[in-house]
């Protein structure tokens, strides 16, 4: 599964595959594409440009749930780069939300979920979400194969205190293997951190190199 967040399926859900694609379905999937692989790339000009066209053409339909869903998108990706803010444009809109969506907020916020809210989910986040232990959760994040999606889910785990050293190392394995200038720092300097915390000075250094040699 190549496209982040299985865009079709979480995006346009419902609004149907058969010729001829209406305009606004083609714009919006192509700017959040191409918004998602910007804000990946550090590209934070590109990005907004790329999800304010997007939300423009999602807007012409007049179908909240496909703003909210584009909104969760673009959250989902932060915390993928472990950028752990409020998601205040689906907060705007949260009123509106499905069960699932609100299920997926929650996900993404590290709140607990119940039962009910976990069958809910994306199902590559599931077993992530229902883990009993944290040695569960690190499987179940790796064995996601869609690269953002295992980003998301182990963000997920670092924003609730659930990360192990394996789920730091696979999501910098991930970033790396993708060329994702922006999680990758992120996650780099999380090792650092923790290498630091352990009295590694060596690892930390050696960490630190790595970080310079991106940001150069």
């Amino acid at each position: 599964m190549n496209k982040p967040l299985i865009l079709t399926a979480l995006l346009l859900a419902g609004c149907g595959n058969n010729p001829p694609v209406p305009d606004w379905q083609m714009t919006a999937h192509s700017s959040i594409d191409r918004a998602n692989a910007a804000y990946m790339e550090g590209n934070a000009r590109v990005e907004a440009a790329e999800y304010q066209r997007a939300r423009s053409a999602l807007a012409s339909t007049g179908k909240v749930d496909l703003i909210i869903r584009a909104e969760l998108i673009r959250c989902a990706a932060r915390v993928a780069s472990l950028v752990f803010e409020d998601c205040a444009g689906y907060d705007k809109l949260a009123q509106d939300a499905s069960p699932a969506d609100r299920a997926y907020a929650a996900y993404l916020a590290g709140r607990p979920s119940s039962a009910a809210d976990v069958a809910l989910l994306p199902t590559q986040h599931q077993a992530v979400a229902s883990a009993s232990s944290d040695a569960a959760a690190a499987s179940a994040a790796q064995a996601i194969t869609d690269p953002l999606s295992k980003l998301v889910a182990s963000g997920v785990l670092l924003r609730t205190g659930r990360a192990s050293p394996s789920v730091l190392a696979d999501a910098v394995d991930t970033a790396s293997a993708q060329g994702w200038r922006r999680p990758l720092l992120a996650w780099l300097g999380v090792q650092a951190m923790r290498a630091d915390q352990a009295g590694d000075s060596t690892e930390a250094q050696r960490i630190r190199r790595r970080i310079a040699l991106i940001t150069n």
